[in-house]
């Protein structure tokens, strides 16, 4: 009774979204407790060693499969636009805006939010509505998490240890989680399969991707994780040894943290989340790791995606100068007004 009027008085008087940031604020919290009590004798000095010991041919090659990743992205929005029948808008904008929509959400967190206002920004000289954006969002995202449950779901069936890393939860359990996970993924193919299916109401509504177009959904949330999880893996240590899929999990699951606290780059839960879950690694070599991964990951593409966008407004700001300072083309003398002017 007691739990059932502090949820009232939660949902009453501090409202859903309030919950929310409360949850935000005390996961953030959390994993600034954690990561002070586990790095306050950090030896930066050691993490500068580590940094010049790590291979450049993985440093490299983590650069590139961050690269691929964020192309990867770019097919998020491609599929959503075809997902709303919006087929006139050039996969070259679908590149921009998802790009620079994730680089800005990304660091800034809210990413519904942030990055809703950069694809409007982008999509409404292409005549798209709020409304329309909101459905590629909504696609988006959908694409995001299906791909989540697929990875994580076969990742905790195949190494459920490596989510106990993380949960504290007995393997068994964890095991068990996964295949509820695959489960539920399989049913939703199978019930977008049936049918037309359609999600919202009447004056706002999606048709979700029917069977085929589902698994290609899945399949690019899958290629994105995987590529990010394989650009941490080329930064990690080399001993001990650590197999890619229970990387991929834990991975997985501290990026899902580092979501839900909507922190700028799930800054502190993300790191937390990982330096917890891989305590058999040298602390100064994972903070380093953490380093270059944050720099590829988020401080490079949120660099570009200023200067993509930063170019773009000069330019239509140059060209509406253009055309204001164009002259107007004046409408010439009808035949009548030239015969009484003589």
């Amino acid at each position: 009774m007691d739990r059932a009027r502090i949820w009232v008085f939660l949902r009453d008087k501090v409202g859903l979204h309030g919950l929310g940031f409360v949850l935000s604020v005390a996961i953030i919290g959390f994993a600034v407790f954690v990561l002070w009590n586990m790095l306050h004798d950090l030896k930066f000095a050691q993490v500068i060693e580590a940094l010049r010991a790590k291979d450049p041919m993985h440093v490299f090659a983590a650069f590139l499969l961050v690269c691929c990743a964020y192309l990867t992205l770019t097919f998020y929005d491609f599929f959503a636009l075809k997902t709303i029948g919006r087929n006139h808008v050039p996969y070259r904008v679908a590149a921009l805006a998802g790009f620079c929509s994730y680089s800005v959400g990304h660091n800034v967190g809210f990413t519904v939010f942030t990055g809703g206002s950069v694809r409007y920004r982008i999509y409404s000289a292409w005549g798209l509505s709020a409304i329309d954006v909101a459905k590629i969002c909504f696609v988006a995202g959908l694409t995001f998490w299906l791909g989540n449950i697929a990875v994580l779901g076969l990742g905790i069936v195949i190494h459920p240890e490596a989510a106990t890393a993380v949960d504290q939860l007995p393997p068994v359990v964890n095991r068990l989680i996964g295949c509820a996970a695959l489960a539920v993924l399989a049913g939703y193919i199978v019930w977008v399969s049936m049918a037309p299916r359609k999600i919202g109401r009447s004056t706002w509504f999606v048709t979700l991707p029917a069977g085929k177009l589902t698994l290609l959904q899945v399949g690019i949330g899958i290629l994105d994780l995987s590529l990010c999880a394989a650009a941490m893996y080329m930064l990690m240590p080399a001993n001990p040894y650590i197999d890619p899929i229970s990387l991929s999990v834990i991975f997985v699951t501290a990026t899902l943290l580092g979501f839900a606290s909507h922190a700028p780059g799930g800054l502190g839960v993300f790191d937390a989340a990982l330096l917890v879950a891989l305590p058999q690694f040298d602390k100064e070599e994972m903070v380093g790791a953490l380093l270059l991964f944050r720099l590829f990951y988020y401080i490079v593409p949120f660099a570009f995606a200023l200067l993509l966008l930063g170019t773009r407004e000069l330019s239509l700001s140059l060209k509406r100068r253009k055309d204001k300072a164009a002259p107007q083309d004046l409408p010439g003398p009808t035949p009548a007004s030239k015969t009484a002017a003589e």
